[in-house]
This record gives structure tokens, C-alpha cells and sequence, in this order.
């Protein structure tokens, strides 16, 4: 937008290109509600109030209009859809900007991935801000396809859309000091610079904060949010599809702390973003559990836009790009009219006019899963009477360090359903190096069969858990078959598959038949007994190794308050 021009607009000089008129305008500078015209010249707002004349007009008749929504933390892999796709999912629920960390896909294919991620998030009417990936692989306990240093990293410092450095998941290799963990601290010291702390208190807290980490969204209690709030980090409230915090944390928010909170999706399936929605289905959440809109809008729009120094963004003022989104209420949140840039892409749900077709090059994230089956090997000679358990807590993805008596058969230590006690395993695939964890898990609630992925975060090995060896070594099959994907199988039948031939983590096909074939794998994971909303996504975050308390990699089985392995029987 030329600046003159801008001005000329500004003033009234000039007609601008479209005026929004009958408005009530959430301003989040002030917490108002202003009933006012806003004028836009090309991609940005050029003024608000009375006398403002357009090329366009059109009249809100009285409905609201807020910023363009935010996400403050997200990774966009977890769609299992390609940025294109995932624009298409939540730009028409009102969300016009994201910051995601692509460290899902750089743990597949490093640098290229994240490059591919730019590549294919350009020109969007969502823009999709990238923030360099800190920790790949996330620690030396589980084996990921990449490795990213500080050097690496650095190359992506000066892209426009790259704010700053990604959540630092190795808090105890910061709080430690170790020196490759603080390089990167180092490089982006001048950036912003995501944190990733859960559970971290006391003193170890005080040495993560003063490395100049500022954010977490890891918290699961309002006293863990409250220390680090005290301590001047700022607090994303998360709800996605296996972690649902929102409810429980928004007793910290208060008049005085709220501009230091904001609201983060993390991780959500296709099924939950098109039924539920994105953003919007937090607004409206927090909204029914008693937080005031407008402060709800703040947490999604400005605060976010202040924390990663997006100025030109998050707020409805001269000067900032016309990103805008039109709701008839703000206790039922849902976005009527979207506006990317000054331009209508999105109306009543649905993405209206020609949106760009990134063409992104592919060749570094497909064909990323190296896997023999021959080399699979799944039997667990019985040591012991008793083994340690990865226990599944319900709506989160932390879990429970348990000990139980294992079943036995023919020397060998079996799953056992009839007590919820399913058999686990991560298998290495991007490398050929032939590791397979063993372990056990309770909580998926299978009673029979098995189910499998390639979506094993953050090195994203092969996950497959389930009652009896013959049904995980067909899901397992299914999944490397399929070029990396999730499948359900019983026996030697495969129930349900979804192929995810980008990185074994993202389709090539649109959301709605991503969504189609997740609701088939859904529901073959209900034949097989399980209650929960989602296992996959559960099944996913039991790799995990910088997420309390016990989880499982290729390499064996982790104690991540340890931070170091334990054997499995105990």
C-alpha cells in the first residue's frame, strides 16, 4: 500500500477502495464497543468514524466487527492436511493469522520441511507465520529423520515470516546450560523466543525464564500458570483435540493478568475443526464458561499480535491490515463475513472467490518412511513379574507412571485387554536402523485389534499399540504401505486406513475427505472397543519424551522426570 495514497484515504481525500459501514467495532485497545464506519484502502485500514465514502460499501446493519483472529501456537501437520487445506478450514471461522512451529515436519525432512511449509503457506489468504523449530529431534532419546543446529536455524532468521524461535521443549538442556540449546537461544535473542515447560517450577522455572524464554502452553493448572504469569512469561490457554486445558485454566485470567494470556489450538484433527471450529469454538467456550467477550477477542486477536511483534496486525486502527471478521453475536462467536487483506474470502463458513494455489516443492517430504518388516520384531521375553505402564489421563497428554502385573504366555509378556493393558510399540522409520520400543500403555480402551501411525510426535516414528501381536503387525504394514498414514486392523484385516504420503503426516486430498476417512478409522476404533474421542491423537502424544511422565521411543522407555531411560519391567 503506498503511503500517500494511504493518507489520502485516510483524510478523506479520496474515495477508499471498501468502506464497512453500521458497524459495531470491538476495539481491543480500550474494551469497547464503537459503533463506526471503517474505511479500507487496498490490504489496510485507512480510518474509522463518519464521512468515510468507498468504490465498495457494505452495510453490517448493527452486527459486530472484530480483528481477524490469531493463533497464538499450532502446528499445522496435526490437520493432517496441507497449509492450503487448513486455510480453507479455519480462514472462514474467522482465523486470518497463525503461528505455527513445523517442527512435525522438520522432524521428517529438517530444513527442506520447513521450507516446504513456507513454500506451501504462501500467498494465503491465512497468513501463516513460521517460527524456527528449535528442538529436532525434540531430544537424543527418541531418533528422528533430522537434526537441526543453531547454524541451520539461523539460516530462516531473516524470513519476513519467521518471528522468532519455536517452542524450546529441551527445558532441561536450558536450564542446564547446555551450550547447543543456548546457541540457539542466542540466534533469536533479538526474536521472539517460544517456551515449552510443563510441570517446570521453583528455581528450575526462574533459569528457563532468564535464558529469555517468554511464553508457555504446557500449563494444566492455575497454579502453574499463575507462577509463570508472576514470573512475566505470557500464558497460552490451550484447547485442542487431545489436550483440553481451556476450562480448567481460565480461573487465572483476570482483569489484571488478561493481557498477558492468550488463546493457542496446538494440535487439532480435521474432524474437530470442521465440526467444532477453530478459534471461534475457543471464543465461544471461554465465553460460556464466564469470561467477558471482548476480553476473550483480546486473548485472540491483540495479545498474540503484541507477543510476536506482528504490528501491523491484531487490532482494528489505522494502519493495520484489513483482516477482519463480522459476527451478529459475541456470546455465540461465529464468523459471518471474513475479511484477509481488505478482500471478502470467506462468507457464512464458506470461502468465497479465487484463493491462490501454492506450488510448493514436494520432493524432500514424499517417500519418507524406510521400514522392513522382517526387521519388526514384537515379542517381549518376560523378565519379571510386573512392568512399568504408560498410563493414559483422559483430555490431556500427559500420563501416569504406573507399575502392573503383566499377563504371560509361553514366556513372553503379552497384552492383556480384559484389564485395559494393550501391548505399545515405536518403530524407527525414517533411518533403517531397525530400533523398536516396547511397552505397554492402559487407557486406549481397545478390547481387541490394533491401531498404527506414522503421526508419533515430535520424531514421528511408527506408533502402533493394540490386544495381540498379529493385529499390530497389520496395521503397522498397512501404514508403511501406505507411504506413512494411520490405520485400524484386526487380525490379518485392515478395518481402516488413511494414507499421509506428505512427511507421514499430511494428506494430499482435501480436508472433507480427510475428514471422511478419519471418521471411518474413528469408528473402526469403536468396533474395537475403544471410548475415546480420539485414540490416534492419544496414541500420538504416548512417544512424546518431553511430556510428563512416562512415554515410549524407538529407543526404550522414557521417565521424563528423569529425563533419561528406565527399564520396562520392574
Amino acid at each position: 500500500m503506498d503511503l500517500s495514497h494511504l493518507l489520502t484515504v485516510a483524510r478523506g481525500d479520496a474515495p477508499a477502495d471498501l468502506v464497512l459501514c453500521n458497524g459495531r467495532v470491538v476495539n481491543v485497545f480500550t474494551g469497547e464497543i464503537i459503533e463506526a464506519d471503517v474505511a479500507i484502502a487496498g490490504d489496510t485500514i485507512a480510518g474509522l468514524g463518519a464521512g468515510y465514502e468507498g468504490r465498495e460499501t457494505i452495510d453490517l446493519q448493527g452486527r459486530y466487527l472484530c480483528p481477524g483472529l490469531i493463533d497464538a501456537h499450532v502446528h499445522i501437520e496435526s490437520s493432517m492436511v496441507t497449509p492450503p487445506q487448513f486455510a480453507r478450514a479455519v480462514v472462514p471461522r474467522g482465523t486470518t493469522s497463525v503461528v505455527c512451529d513445523p517442527h512435525e515436519i522438520a522432524n521428517v525432512a529438517g530444513l527442506a520441511g520447513i521450507r516446504y511449509m513456507l513454500e506451501a503457506s504462501e500467498g494465503l489468504p491465512l497468513t501463516v507465520f513460521v517460527n524456527a523449530s528449535s528442538c529436532v529431534p525434540a531430544t537424543p532419546m527418541g531418533t528422528a529423520g533430522a537434526t537441526l543446529t543453531a547454524e541451520d536455524l539461523a539460516t530462516l532468521h531473516d524470513h519476513p515470516r519467521v518471528p522468532g524461535l519455536a517452542e524450546m521443549m529441551n527445558f532441561p538442556g536450558t536450564v542446564m546450560g547446555f551450550s547447543d540449546v543456548l546457541a540457539k537461544i542466542e540466534a533469536y535473542r533479538d526474536k521472539v523466543v517460544d517456551g515449552h515447560s510443563p510441570g517446570l517450577s521453583g528455581q528450575q522455572l526462574n533459569a528457563y525464564v532468564a535464558a529469555g524464554i517468554g511464553s508457555d502452553h504446557e500449563c494444566i493448572t492455575v497454579e502453574e500458570a499463575r507462577e509463570k504469569l508472576r514470573l512475566g512469561m505470557r500464558v497460552f490457554l490451550r484447547e485442542a483435540t487431545g489436550a483440553k486445558n481451556l476450562r480448567d485454566l481460565l480461573p487465572v485470567v483476570t482483569p489484571a493478568n488478561s493481557r498477558r494470556c492468550a488463546l493457542c489450538t496446538d494440535d487439532r484433527h480435521p474432524h474437530d475443526l470442521l465440526e467444532e471450529g477453530h478459534l471461534d469454538h475457543l471464543i465461544r467456550l471461554a465465553v460460556a464458561e464466564g469470561l467477558d467477550p471482548v476480553t476473550a477477542i483480546q486473548m485472540a486477536t491483540l495479545n498474540v499480535a503484541e507477543w510476536f511483534r506482528l504490528w501491523d496486525r491484531g487490532a482494528i486502527a489505522p494502519g493495520k491490515r484489513a483482516d477482519l471478521v463480522v459476527v451478529s453475536d459475541l456470546h455465540d462467536f461465529r464468523a459471518e463475513l471474513v475479511f484477509s487483506g481488505g478482500r471478502l474470502v470467506a462468507r457464512e463458513g464458506e470461502p468465497v472467490g479465487d484463493w491462490p494455489i501454492p506450488r510448493p516443492d514436494e520432493s524432500a517430504v514424499r517417500d519418507t518412511v524406510h521400514l522392513q518388516m522382517s526387521h519388526v520384531r514384537l515379542e517381549i521375553p518376560a523378565q519379571g513379574e510386573r512392568v512399568r505402564v504408560i498410563g493414559v489421563v483422559p483430555d490431556q497428554i500427559v500420563t501416569r507412571h504406573l507399575v502392573e502385573p503383566v499377563a504371560r504366555r509361553d514366556g513372553l509378556a503379552v497384552a492383556d485387554p480384559e484389564r485395559d493393558l494393550l501391548k505399545m510399540a515405536v518403530i524407527e522409520r525414517h533411518r533403517g536402523t531397525g530400533n523398536v520400543g516396547l511397552g505397554f500403555i492402559q487407557g486406549l480402551g481397545l478390547k481387541r485389534g490394533a491401531i498404527a501411525g506414522t503421526v508419533a510426535h515430535d520424531h514421528h516414528n511408527v506408533v502402533v499399540a493394540g490386544a495381540d501381536d498379529e493385529s499390530m503387525r497389520t496395521a503397522v504394514r498397512a501404514v508403511a504401505e501406505m507411504g506413512g498414514g494411520l490405520a485400524a486392523a484386526h487380525g490379518e484385516t485392515v478395518l481402516a486406513r488413511l494414507p499421509l504420503p506428505i512427511g507421514g503426516l499430511m494428506s494430499d486430498q482435501p480436508i472433507e475427505e480427510v475428514r471422511r476417512q478419519m471418521d471411518a478409522l474413528l469408528a473402526a476404533t469403536r468396533e474395537l472397543g475403544s471410548p475415546l474421542h480420539d485414540p490416534f491423537m492419544v496414541l500420538s502424544f504416548m512417544a512424546l519424551e518431553v511430556i510428563p511422565s512416562l512415554k515410549l521411543t524407538d529407543q526404550g522407555l522414557v521417565d521424563v522426570e528423569a529425563f533419561d531411560f528406565v527399564p520396562l519391567f520392574a
